[in-house]
């Protein structure tokens, strides 16, 4: 692909910034689904990254405000970094979620979710280097394909984790509990998949 405009490789390194910044609140959360103690620790090093999401999302903001010149359309670059920071603020919620309702143990359905929300974040991770130069637009169909069949293996756990609620029998106050944690991390998922829908737009519009 011949590019006609000069590039601008600080969006480049803000966007894989925001993705590496993702995937290590999604590594994070596959350790605290995995050893659930200090939970509320742990949800605070989460919160963190959150806020290191928020700050990297105003920053490429910014910048466009300031840039004539961006190596994608100027909304194109917009709609990216808000929806990574989209899948980082529903896995924030999960766990903020799961320190205020005082969770004693995430379930099996929860720790599925966990795992399929940690595989996707490394997806995009690995997916926005790729975004530099678009030479190898297949490998990046390859990984958006990838991350979505992740979506539906969440959106698949988070009805079954559901339906299971009420086949425990639970009382209503835990039902409404977990509905809303599987429900973030569903979302969280969900996200994933909009950040890939993003990716496949752009490289379909300039490569």
């Amino acid at each position: 692909m011949v590019r006609l405009l000069p590039q601008d490789e600080g969006f480049f390194a803000l966007i894989e910034r925001a993705a590496e910044n993702l995937d290590q609140a999604g590594r994070l959360l596959d350790g605290v689904l995995a050893d659930f103690t200090d939970i509320a620790a742990k949800a605070r090093q989460i919160n963190d990254l959150e806020l290191a999401g928020d700050r990297l999302t105003r920053e490429v903001i910014e910048k466009l405000n300031r840039t004539f010149l961006a190596p994608f359309d100027r909304e194109e670059i917009h709609e990216l970094v808000c929806r990574v920071d989209d899948v980082l603020d529903h896995l924030d919620e999960a766990v903020s979620r799961m320190v205020l309702y005082r969770i004693p143990a995430p379930s099996d359905d929860c720790r599925a979710l966990g795992k399929v929300l940690s595989a996707s974040t490394a997806l995009i991770r690995g997916m926005m280097p790729m975004l530099r130069d678009l030479k190898q637009p297949q490998l990046i169909f390859d990984q958006c394909q990838r991350i979505q069949k992740q979506e539906s293996e969440g959106a698949r756990i988070e009805k079954q984790g559901v339906a299971a609620l009420f086949d425990r029998k639970l009382d209503a106050v835990e039902i409404i509990k977990w509905k809303d944690i599987l429900g973030d991390f569903e979302k969280a998922t969900d996200s994933c998949s909009d950040v890939a829908n993003v990716v496949e737009s752009i490289v379909i519009r300039h490569s």
